[in-house]
């Protein structure tokens, strides 16, 4: 609790974190959008009723684009409330959206989102340009998990 107050003070509140995309993606880089959303929507945010399995950003005619990723409706607003799972337009500048859309135009990049949050009030998206992994990778990856942990976990009882 005290955390989350933390972060909250300093104009930061994390919504929800894309944990897997870590795991499937190589990230090459990221950056911080803005989105355009409706009331109820915002509304559900706050109260963290949001899922980044599966999303993507696309870049489509110029603009980019949030898909796939569900923000659940917000019970109070009833038949008025948002369509859980439409495209969300994405705030970045011009030149950003055509650097990103002449990277994606490669072979085996994609804009994925990490995380939703809020900064100072507005509600912003970490989209990373990210590579995919294979599964010879992802074994890799949780082989040098494991052998770090087994060190740690000696380590911390030779200590004693």
């Amino acid at each position: 609790m005290a955390q989350a107050q933390k972060a909250k003070s300093n104009g930061y509140e994390l919504v929800a974190d894309n944990r897997k995309a870590r795991h499937d993606f190589f990230i090459e880089e990221a950056l911080e959008a803005g989105m355009v959303l409706t009331g109820t929507e915002v509304k559900a945010l706050r109260a963290h009723k949001v899922n980044l399995r599966d999303s993507y950003a696309r870049i489509k005619s110029g603009e980019a684009f949030l898909v796939g990723v569900h923000i659940g409706a917000w019970a109070p607003a009833g038949q008025f409330s948002h369509a859980e799972t439409r495209q969300r337009k994405l705030l970045m500048h011009r030149k950003e959206i055509e650097r990103l859309w002449g990277k994606v135009r490669e072979r085996g990049y994609s804009l994925v989102p990490l995380k939703i949050y809020f900064k100072d009030g507005r509600a912003k998206v970490e989209l990373a340009l990210a590579r995919g992994k294979h599964a010879y990778d992802k074994r890799e990856a949780i082989a040098r998990k494991d052998t770090r942990r087994e060190i740690e976990r000696v380590m911390k009882g030779r200590n004693r």
